[in-house]
């Protein structure tokens, strides 16, 4: 589902060149889940926007199922972003002025592959069915992680990113979230590659990858 080789990626900055990610190899295959660990300033968001299409390396290539990332011009980079991977992010990114039905079918919405059925199906599972008609302004933290995580996997995407998911979170909700994403993951058949700094929730997923310094330092299983 996904292989990384040798991605190097540097910024320039008031103190000159930063090199953020330097020869990563990474390797995740379809159904399967990864915990990418390290310390802040590792690279580990840089290589997650990566792999999302929001930036392109310097060199080296990233595989996502049968799509180069490098060969994509503009437009079909836009429509990767759009059908073929989804985002959870530790802020929400919720939309304000869409009730939770609306947020959840937002970017199945944008890629025509929006399933009522399936959307429903998701609604329940994440303790959200009663609340389809509320704004994100009145949900708690951990229900706006729930609506967060449906609005990913109502597309259906062979590949969902999540930067630090429960970073928001008390350790209850945090750990009620990550045990629906995991299963609801598993249900749609979809990939999993998870930015962490808490090794008890890496324990719960497949694979753990250390990225120090801009390289993978550590491989657990």
């Amino acid at each position: 589902m996904l292989e990384i080789t040798a991605v190097r990626k540097s910024y320039v900055g008031p103190q000159g060149r930063l090199q953020i990610l330097d020869g990563v190899d990474l390797h995740l295959d379809a159904g399967q889940t990864l915990a990418l660990m390290g310390e802040s300033g590792s690279g580990k968001s840089t290589l997650l926007h990566l792999i999302a299409g929001l930036d392109q390396p310097d060199s080296g290539e990233i595989l996502v199922g049968q799509q180069r990332l490098s060969l994509l011009k503009e437009a079909a980079r836009a429509t990767y972003r759009r059908e073929s991977v989804a985002v959870i992010f530790q802020q929400f990114n919720l939309i304000p002025s869409l009730t939770v039905a609306d947020n959840m079918a937002f970017q199945a919405r944008l890629a025509g592959k929006l399933d009522a059925q399936w959307q429903a199906w998701l609604a329940a599972e994440l303790g959200l069915s009663a609340l389809l008609q509320r704004y994100p302004e009145q949900l708690s933290g951990g229900q706006q992680q729930r609506v967060a995580v449906g609005r990913a996997l109502a597309l259906r995407p062979p590949l969902i990113l999540a930067d630090e998911p429960t970073g928001n979170l008390d350790e209850r909700s945090a750990d009620e979230v990550m045990a629906l994403l995991l299963a609801l993951v598993d249900k749609a058949g979809a990939s999993l590659l998870m930015v962490t700094h808490s090794s008890r929730l890496a324990d719960c997923l497949n694979q753990q990858i250390v990225l120090s310094n801009g390289r993978v330092q550590e491989r657990g299983c």
